[in-house]
């Protein structure tokens, strides 16, 4: 980074010429290390994000925790005080990041098999064909330098923004902004928006350190960015220049949304020797001693015999040195489905801490792959 570069002369400049391309990531979102947008190649010109909400121009300069926020920049990390104050003027407020934000009501049951039918479905399984087909070398090559299947690639980007068709029309520093310093009341709202002060933090830094306007930035509601739909955090931390071209950009490069997905998955635990599916499906017992076995920590942490002895049948032999989880993707008033999962599956659910999501991105993975004939 450098701190002696005034941001408000970045900012004019990047204005001016309407640069700004999103070296990107999310949310959770793989990201290599920054430290390529040091040496990047000139952003190309983009235009500035379009947005489907008016927004509020408040001032966020007059709140308390914002001049607090501007202080930290300017003695953590060298911002010029100037152009922050007009970069906040900028911002909008959005009230409907803020309902986005709040948990849904309490409604129908869950059911795996509606979820599903939502993903797993043939324009996604068809554009998912294309996208393979048009980055089968690079996928190939994310799977051999990451270990992680080509087909569970696709399924991820798939479930996330259909390839790139919709990666959120909100302009990152607004939604940022908006969660950081005015989140819905809630029990964890203290935690939560510690979250996305420090995402706004890192937005910041990272379009710093890219050359880029951080107003350029769009993505979802929650401030997630590009293909995969990286927080700015993980772009930092998991972003990769896949494509060799000296920057990280998750919007417009599927080789630096592949590089970066593969890099994320395999740096919270993806086991390229693993073995097999990561989940299976498996039967339970009436006696329900297998119940105490749902819930916990998402990871897998019983032997199969430990599994088998609490009432859990597999289709399949798995090898008893290796552990499993025990998954229940329940159907609404249809009966639930359980499986086993393995390590693989549950490095899906530090992406989204989801089963549903998990076994989506899996399923979709595989369709497509079915669907080209390998």
């Amino acid at each position: 980074m450098k701190p002696n570069v005034p941001l408000c002369l970045a900012l004019l400049a990047l204005v001016a010429t309407n640069a700004g391309a999103v070296a990107e990531d999310s949310r959770a979102h793989p990201r290599a290390s920054a430290h390529h947008a040091r040496h990047a190649k000139p952003a190309p010109v983009i235009k500035k994000p379009a947005i489907d909400y008016e927004g509020e121009q408040v001032n966020f300069s007059d709140w308390q925790a914002v001049r607090e926020f501007e202080d930290e920049m300017v003695a953590r990390h060298g911002f010029e005080r100037a152009g922050l104050d007009a970069l906040v003027r900028q911002m909008r407020y959005v009230e409907s990041a803020v309902t986005l934000i709040k948990p849904a009501p309490p409604g129908k049951p869950k059911n795996w098999h509606a979820y599903r039918e939502r993903f797993i479905e043939p324009i996604r399984i068809n554009a998912g064909v294309r996208f393979w087909d048009e980055n089968a070398d690079t996928l190939a090559r994310a799977q051999a330098q990451y270990g992680v299947p080509a087909e569970i690639l696709v399924g991820l980007l798939g479930i996330e923004t259909l390839y790139g068709r919709d990666t959120g029309r909100f302009r990152v520093l607004d939604a940022l902004a908006t969660l950081a310093f005015a989140y819905p009341e809630a029990p964890n709202r203290v935690e939560r928006m510690a979250f996305f002060r420090s995402e706004l933090e890192n937005t910041l830094l990272f379009a710093r350190e890219a050359g880029i306007d951080p107003l350029s930035l769009s993505g979802s509601f929650a401030g997630a960015v590009g293909m995969p739909q990286f927080m700015p955090g993980n772009i930092l931390k998991y972003g990769v220049d896949f494509d060799g071209d000296g920057r990280i950009d998750l919007r417009g490069s599927p080789a630096d949304a592949i590089g970066s997905v593969a890099n994320y998955l395999a740096r919270h635990g993806w086991d390229r020797n693993a073995g097999g599916p990561p989940a299976i499906p498996v039967e339970v017992s009436p006696n329900r001693a297998w119940e105490a076995m749902l819930g916990g920590p998402l990871a897998a942490r019983y032997k199969p015999s430990e599994l088998a002895a609490a009432g859990v049948t597999m289709q399949l032999a798995l090898p008893d040195d290796r552990l499993y989880g025990l998954v229940d993707l329940q159907n609404g008033a249809e009966p639930t489905e359980y499986w086993a999962a393995n390590d693989n599956f549950f490095a899906i659910t530090n992406y989204n801490r989801s089963f549903f999501y998990a076994m989506s991105v899996i399923e979709l993975g595989r369709a497509v792959r079915v669907a080209r004939g390998t």
